[in-house]
């Protein structure tokens, strides 16, 4: 049975339930409840701390987990990502007062950073050959420096409106960008069957989420220039219609270009266009 660590809480917790219920797997009904098991897809869940999801992986007594690409790289354990997910994204990013930093990380050199993620900043300090000291703080690290503990901090950063009213900017490149993801612990069996069918499925999900099914009427003539506004994956299924000198026309096409597929192929003289979700699928 294939044991499966998955987020209890936060803002990974939601969206990754989502995902593996569109895969097909059961999930819990109770947020009090730590583990199920789901005999039929032959799957254990254990809803676990998502910064101790990479812990417990890089242990080997989970076999894959799902939390953040930023808590699998600030917790240091022996565990690497093999699926990105898409969602829960941000960017890991330096603040300060304006006038403290210049834009060059050498200007981080013997100042005091205080972040909620020192395994990151230390690690992307080492890589830089930046010698800054890490305080860590849990949470509103926003207020260190306004109390003098740091003269920089580093954290998430979505808008950026937290820091404009802490009297703060960003400043350099980001440190990195995270987003959920599947984890494994590092040497790791990779063709283990049990979780190659777990992927194919959260990859069916990814691509059902970025995808639309499209059927529309043409006329022959306008065959090869409707094929070539969607091209499908392979290539598109082409029907006669009873009407002779008509086709009807099946493809997946990016849902975020829908509209405007369905433009160009109305205005080549296509009709009866129609898109619908695509539930699951299998590449």
């Amino acid at each position: 049975m294939l044991r499966i660590a998955v987020p209890n809480k936060g803002s990974l917790s939601g969206p990754a339930a989502d995902m593996l219920h569109e895969a097909g797997y059961q999930q819990r009904r109770e947020s009090k409840e730590l583990r199920i098991v789901d005999p039929v897809n032959e799957v254990e869940f254990f809803y676990l701390r998502p910064r101790d999801i990479a812990i417990y992986v890089a242990s080997g007594q989970l076999d894959i987990g799902i939390t953040g690409r930023d808590l699998l790289i600030d917790s240091g354990a022996d565990a690497e990502e093999i699926l990105p997910l898409g969602f829960a994204r941000s960017t890991f990013r330096f603040a300060t007062k304006p006038g403290t930093v210049g834009g060059d990380l050498a200007d981080l050199k013997g100042k005091t950073i205080a972040t909620s993620y020192e395994g990151i900043v230390a690690k992307y300090l080492a890589d830089h050959g930046i010698d800054a000291s890490v305080v860590h703080l849990d949470g509103a690290v926003e207020t260190a420096i306004q109390l003098g503990v740091a003269q920089v901090i580093a954290d998430v950063v979505e808008t950026g409106t937290s820091l404009r009213n802490a009297g703060l900017e960003v400043v350099g490149e980001p440190i990195m960008k995270s987003e959920a993801a599947v984890i494994r612990r590092t040497g790791a069996e990779p063709d283990d069957p049990k979780v190659q069918q777990f992927l194919r499925r959260l990859q069916g999900v990814l691509v059902a989420r970025t995808y639309v099914m499209m059927d529309y009427d043409c006329r022959v003539e306008q065959l090869e220039k409707a094929v070539a506004l969607t091209p499908g994956l392979e290539s598109p299924t082409v029907s006669p219609l009873h009407n002779e000198g008509w086709v009807a026309v099946r493809a997946m096409v990016p849902a975020r270009e829908a509209q405007r597929i369905m433009d160009d192929l109305y205005d080549i003289g296509a009709r009866a266009i129609l898109t619908t979700a695509i539930h699951a699928c299998r590449l």
